[in-house]
């Protein structure tokens, strides 16, 4: 079995670092394009293309827990529809899930406040000039609960984002596969509200929930903790 990891928007693969000591198992921490081990043109990707990478970094393995984290909600459906016969289990940690056909921008406003003021100036005060969230927006929206250390650690891994797949409707049709599925929501997290997450887990279908008592990052301020979520439901 292999832990098969999908960052969110804004990190790269290296976000997961924190988390890998506590795994029991072989992990791989994916780099979607335009970041990390895989440089491309952030203005040219779509939601395609990162589920390109993902497969491409399951390569051969099966018996796979795929986990993605926030923006990844829109490429683990596409992934699961590729190599069904691959994925033991998908798990979708605080994951923004449109309904089919909709894009992430059309419902970000209503994730909170702070998501909703990255709507009001995106590509304005919401952005540096190399694309990254501002340092203040992302603290309010991702570090919330954590230590001086984690914060300093969070915003140190902030990467540029691809705009598309943002904008892009999104392709739920692999959730027609019949491979388990489970929602971890986030308690604590100030960028995906609870109200938010249950209404991206009722886009999932049929998914278990385990709630977790940390913000957005939890990979980050509490490794261990979602170690052990992710442990407990690989081996249900």
């Amino acid at each position: 079995m292999t832990y098969v990891l999908v960052h969110g928007g804004g990190f790269a693969g290296s976000c997961w670092d924190p988390l890998l000591e506590h795994l029991d198992a072989p992990a791989v921490a994916v780099d979607l394009p335009g970041r990390g081990s895989r440089p491309a043109d952030l203005t040219a990707l779509s939601i395609g293309d990162f589920a390109d990478a993902v497969v491409e970094a399951i390569g051969d393995r099966d018996d796979v827990v795929l986990v993605g984290h926030s923006l990844a909600g829109v490429t683990l459906p596409q992934v699961l529809g590729r190599i069904p016969d691959r994925i033991r289990h998908a798990v979708f940690v605080s994951c923004s899930v449109p309904e089919q056909g909709t894009a992430v921008f059309e419902i970000l406003a209503t994730f909170g406040p702070v998501a909703a003021e990255v709507v009001e100036h995106i590509g304005d005060a919401a952005l540096t000039d190399d694309g990254r969230l501002h340092a203040d927006l992302a603290t309010a929206m991702f570090c919330t609960e954590m230590t001086d250390a984690q914060r300093t650690y969070t915003i140190g891994r902030m990467v540029p984002e691809a705009i598309g797949p943002v904008f892009e409707p999104v392709d739920l049709s692999g959730l027609r596969e019949d491979i388990p599925r489970t929602y971890v929501r986030l308690l604590r997290d100030a960028s995906l509200d609870l109200a938010t997450q249950d209404r991206m887990i009722a886009n999932l279908g049929d998914v278990d929930v385990v709630d977790l008592d940390a913000g957005h990052m939890a990979m980050i301020s509490h490794p261990a903790e979602l170690a052990a979520v992710l442990q407990r439901i690989a081996g249900a």
